[in-house]
């Protein structure tokens, strides 16, 4: 990802999350040296995205976001997968991330891809 993908990754945030990150939200994670952000395009345009932040052995997915066109497609897999590989050079170790309880797609996404539920944060989404 880079700063002309922000306002669409931004936009794509309102669209899919009912807590959206903002551009400048956004905008901040490019230059932040822990985490790493991937855009997936079709024809120049953003149709998912994915972002991170490592922190020793550590981290975590800020971030996954699919275009609703695209879901069902194998998109969120390979930016997963896109990601890991990009982590591995950081010596990451560990991956975790949080989704909302009633978010099945998602959550049957990472339990095929080997995540496992290691706990639950209360009142951690409104």
């Amino acid at each position: 990802m880079d700063f002309s993908h922000v306002p669409q990754v931004a936009q794509m945030e309102k669209e899919c999350f009912s807590d959206p990150w903002s551009e400048k939200s956004v905008a901040s994670e490019i230059e932040n040296p822990l985490s790493q952000w991937f855009v997936a395009l079709e024809r120049g345009k953003v149709v998912g995205y994915i972002g991170s932040q490592a922190v020793l052995e550590l981290a975590d997915v800020m971030n996954i976001a699919v275009a609703p066109h695209m879901r069902r497609q194998g998109l969120a897999t390979a930016l997963i997968e896109h990601l890991i590989e990009n982590l591995k050079p950081r010596d990451v170790t560990a991956l975790l991330l949080e989704v909302r309880a009633s978010n099945m797609g998602a959550m049957a996404l990472y339990e095929t891809m080997g995540f496992v539920q290691v706990g639950v944060r209360k009142n951690y989404y409104s």
